[in-house]
This record gives C-alpha cells, sequence and structure tokens, in this order.
C-alpha cells in the first residue's frame, strides 16, 4: 500500500523505525504491560506517532498502518492481493471500460452507527480533490475520473464523473479504459470519511469517526495510541479486544526480548541472533516478502544531474553488492532496474547500469564539467534529526568519494516531514523509498517518472518514456501492456533516471501466543485477524 505510498525503507519493514535506531533518537515512552503475554484479547505492538489520520493526506506508510484500521473505502485487496469487494458489495463495468457502477451494502455505518451512503464517498473524493484540502494523492488516485482535475485545479467543486444514483449506488466514470482504476480505490485517498466529523475542525481526524474494524480509543503523542475493537463493523470484526501501541518507547528488539510487545521488526544486526536454531527467538521469526523498491533520486532540473553523463557515473560508481553485504548482511537483493520481483512485468533478465569504476570516471569527463573537480557542489537530502548519517548512506557517499573523487554534502530534513516537502526542498540528491500500493507496473513506473506525476519528485521528464507508459496504461491486452512497461523501464534505467538500490523484505518476530499476524507484500498486517491466547 502506502504510503502510497512512500516510505524510508531500509530493508523493507517501517524504515522511520529503523533510521532512528541507527541514529539513537528514541525517547521513553509509557510502557502498555510489563513481562507478561497479553491476555483478553489485547495485541501490544512498537508504533510511531502518525503524522496525520486524515486519508485525504496521508503518503506514508506510518500514518496508513493505523489509517487502514480506521477508515475503509470501496473495495480492498486480499492477502492474494486480489480486488475484492468491501463497502461496495459488486459492481458493473460498461462495455467500454469506462463507467463503473457500485452498489453499496445497506449495513454499513460509521463508529457512531450513522448509515454510510454513495453520497458520503462523493463528498470524500470532492473533498480530497479539492484544493484547501492540500491532499498529495488525490490526483495519482482519483485524478482518473471525469472532471477530477476541474476540481484538483480549482475550475470546480463537483466531479462531473461521479453521480449518485440513489443512496446506495455510485457511478463512477474515467476518461479513459484503465484497468488499474480498481486497484487506485484500495488506496485510502478513496476511503469514505465522515462530513460532520470533518466539519469539527482542522485536526478532526484525532478523534476520527472512520468505518474500519478499529477505532481509536486513546492517542497520548509520543507514548500511547489505542486501538479498540469496532462491534459495528459490517466485515469480518475484529478477534481483539483492542491493539496498544507503545509509541516511540525505546528499542523494538529490546522491549521484544522483555515482553513489552509481541511483534518486533528484526535489524540486520540482529539477524544472527534470531536465525540461531538454539536461540530463544527459534520458530519466532517472520521473513516474507515486500513489494518495495529504494533508489536514490537525481535531481534532473538543475546541475549537475541534469547531465546524463554524470548520472550514469554516479550509478555506476557505486559497488550496490558489498554495500548490502557489509550494511545489511545480504537481508536484501540488488535492484538493477525498478519493478520488484513478484510485480508483474518484472524483468529477471534486466541488466543495470552496473559497477565499473573505469566507466563511471569516463562518463564524468564525457559531461559537459569535463572533470570531478568542475562539478558543482552536490548536497544529499535525507531523512533525520540533524545527527551523524552512518550506516549504508556514509557508505554510499564514501564510494563516491573515493571512485570519483567528489566530496558531497548531506542535509537532514525531519523525518515526520520528508516525505511531504521533498519534492520542494530537495538538493541535488535525495534517497527514496517505495512500497506498492497496488500489484502493477503503473504504480512504480508511471507514479514515480511520469513527467506529471505529483509523486515524481526528481522533475525526471522524458516524451518517449511517457509516451509509452500512457500507451500501456490503456493497453486492453494485458501481455501486450506488460511489455509495454518493461520497454520503459528500460528506458528508464538507460537513461539513469534513478540510482536503483535494493529490493526489500520483511523480517518479523512474532511471540507465540500471537496467532494470524501476517504481513502482505504492501508491507502490513490485517490485525482484525489476529488472535492472542
Amino acid at each position: 500500500m502506502t504510503l502510497k505510498k512512500p516510505c524510508f525503507i531500509v530493508f523493507g519493514l517501517l524504515a522511520v523505525i529503523l533510521v532512528c535506531l541507527t541514529a539513537g533518537c528514541f525517547p521513553r515512552g509509557a510502557t502498555v504491560t510489563e513481562g507478561q503475554p497479553s491476555a483478553g484479547g489485547v495485541l501490544r505492538l512498537y508504533g510511531i506517532d502518525p503524522i496525520t489520520l486524515d486519508p485525504a493526506i496521508s503518503a506514508e506508510m506510518t500514518s496508513h498502518e493505523y489509517i487502514v484500521h480506521i477508515f475503509s473505502g470501496l473495495v480492498r485487496l486480499d492477502d492474494e492481493l486480489n480486488i475484492v469487494p468491501d463497502i461496495a458489495e459488486s459492481w458493473d463495468i460498461s462495455a467500454d471500460h469506462r463507467t463503473y457502477t457500485f452498489h453499496l451494502r445497506r449495513d454499513v455505518s460509521f463508529h457512531d452507527g450513522k448509515k454510510v451512503t454513495a453520497y458520503d464517498f462523493q463528498y470524500s473524493w470532492e473533498r480530497a480533490c479539492n484544493p484547501a484540502t492540500g491532499s498529495r494523492s488525490a490526483a495519482t488516485y482519483l485524478g482518473d475520473i471525469r472532471g477530477a482535475d476541474d476540481v484538483l485545479t480549482g475550475r470546480a467543486k463537483e466531479i462531473s464523473g461521479v453521480r449518485v444514483i440513489d443512496d446506495y449506488t455510485l457511478e463512477v466514470t474515467v476518461d479513459a479504459p484503465i484497468p488499474y482504476f480498481l486497484y487506485k480505490l484500495t488506496y485510502p485517498t478513496a476511503f469514505v470519511v465522515d462530513r460532520a466529523n470533518v466539519a469539527a475542525g482542522a485536526e478532526w481526524w484525532r478523534k476520527p469517526n472512520g468505518t474500519g474494524a478499529f477505532r481509536l480509543k486513546q492517542w497520548e503523542k509520543g507514548s500511547l495510541l489505542v486501538l479498540e475493537r469496532n462491534n459495528r463493523f459490517y466485515g469480518e470484526k475484529a478477534k481483539l479486544a483492542r491493539v496498544e501501541f507503545n509509541l516511540w518507547g525505546g528499542i523494538p528488539m529490546n522491549m521484544y526480548e522483555t515482553g513489552e510487545i509481541d511483534v518486533a521488526g528484526v535489524a540486520a544486526i540482529y539477524i544472527d541472533r534470531v536465525t540461531d536454531p538454539a536461540g530463544p527467538f527459534s520458530g519466532e521469526l517472520q521473513v516474507s516478502p515486500e513489494l518495495s523498491f529504494s533508489f536514490i533520486g537525481f535531481n534532473t532540473t538543475r546541475p549537475p544531474f541534469d547531465d546524463l553523463n554524470v548520472r550514469k557515473a554516479f550509478t555506476m560508481a557505486l559497488d550496490k553488492d558489498k554495500i548490502i553485504a557489509l550494511s545489511f548482511r545480504n537481508l536484501v537483493a540488488r535492484a538493477d532496474g525498478i519493478l520488484p520481483p513478484g510485480l508483474p512485468g518484472y524483468n529477471p533478465d534486466l541488466a543495470g547500469l552496473g559497477y565499473d569504476v573505469a566507466g563511471a570516471r569516463e562518463h564524468v569527463r564525457r559531461s559537459r564539467y569535463g572533470d570531478s573537480a568542475s562539478l558543482p557542489p552536490i548536497t544529499f537530502t535525507t531523512s533525520g534529526y540533524g545527527g551523524a548519517i552512518g550506516g549504508y548512506l556514509e557508505a554510499i557517499i564514501t564510494q563516491w568519494r573515493e571512485n570519483l573523487g567528489v566530496e558531497v554534502t548531506v542535509r537532514q530534513l525531519e523525518p515526520d516531514w520528508f516525505l511531504y516537502r521533498i519534492r520542494e526542498e530537495k538538493d541535488e540528491m535525495f534517497d527514496m523509498g517505495w512500497v506498492a500500493d497496488y500489484p502493477h507496473p503503473q504504480n512504480f513506473l508511471e507514479v514515480l517518472f511520469h513527467s506529471s506525476s505529483e509523486n515524481n519528485f526528481a522533475g525526471y521528464a522524458s516524451s518517449a518514456v511517457d509516451a509509452i507508459l500512457e500507451e500501456a496504461g490503456t493497453e486492453p491486452d494485458a501481455e501486450k501492456s506488460l511489455e509495454l512497461y518493461r520497454r520503459a523501464e528500460r528506458l528508464l534505467v538507460d537513461d539513469a533516471a534513478c540510482l536503483p538500490l535494493w529490493f526489500g523484505k520483511n523480517y518479523v518476530l512474532v511471540k507465540p501466543h500471537v496467532q494470524g499476524y501476517r504481513l502482505n507484500p504492501l508491507g502490513f498486517a490485517w490485525l482484525n485477524r489476529v488472535s492472542v491466547r
């Protein structure tokens, strides 16, 4: 999902957590329950304060971790990432694949008992597209609806392609027949919100009246967030009475060992301990694939990375295999392209630019600068609190210094707002992670690299790539469409549109008394399916 949903992936699991682990920036928070396994249907997790609980605003994984349990939409993804009904019990698609008619369940209510109707979806989507809301995801996930662009640009208040037939029938018309439209409606931007709840004030989302399997019971910033079971939920009701997130409570691995939390992500430094068959964690480790991609973005709108040869030089001067082995203990897979393994369109034979120091230096000579000493100052924007960078980023910068003779300065943005400000505040380079919102190559290639995409943080633009992506998006033949996406990926790699780093996996410890906790390839666990003994 996501964060969209970009996120700071280190090797798959909530990278903001792991970045802060490296930097030592965790303040102590309240301890929920110590020492004993949870009882009475209580699951205890580590957490970070959400940046927002407004589905229209949220664009990162930290907030989505809570939003997907508090709110819901017309459709959702099942464990195999297939589209399945949610608030919409069924839908019809017109012969030209431009009009979708959704038939809503009649037993869905907000947490306060108020019935959900088609009018609530119309309001929610028009609110998300309204410029005053400030959404940075509405254009990506709702922009294909006819008339959405008029609302996004302030030319209209209503989305002409959204029509309420009656209380439980919603008709939606898109501009073009795109096969992945339903996938987009699984993203939080398309979730339904309560008009009266939103009218309560600018920070209405601190007391959200959602429709999900859980409701927000308590939120003490920097200390504790509690979700409790929504007994009005129309779907599979939660087995848990509540979920307690210990916010910023310490180092998750330590908290797991002392019994403060029931689930913990595993950083590379702990991998030997948790994989030891004779150790205390035997049988508790879950390893699951994640449709994620970490990369370095080049700001192609200004020197020196508006020069293709410079982008190629920095890409070829990096020994990713060495960094993966030393910094991540080979827990991630080297990325030569953009589409991760397991995603439709993934090309295992795609060759990247490769590690070639001599070739990298030759590209510098071919650039308009002629030599490394003539390159302008380069600053790398990353997430952090102003401390030492350490870890893989220090290794990357060291390799550029040794292989190209260039010095790169690092500037840190506050992690909470990194993703919301990187477009405006990026320097010459930045690091970025992306976890799939849905299993389609469009969600990586077009969303990140089309010249008009709001998530094209680097400002990359290629008319040739745009044309192929647009053709792929409307090609009705699935195999032909995937081949077009592979062509676009090949062009992006050859053009050094970004510097691919690695594809992630999730490594998670789960206590034996916890049943049904499984991370899906989007990096989430459906907590209503979890129980504790």
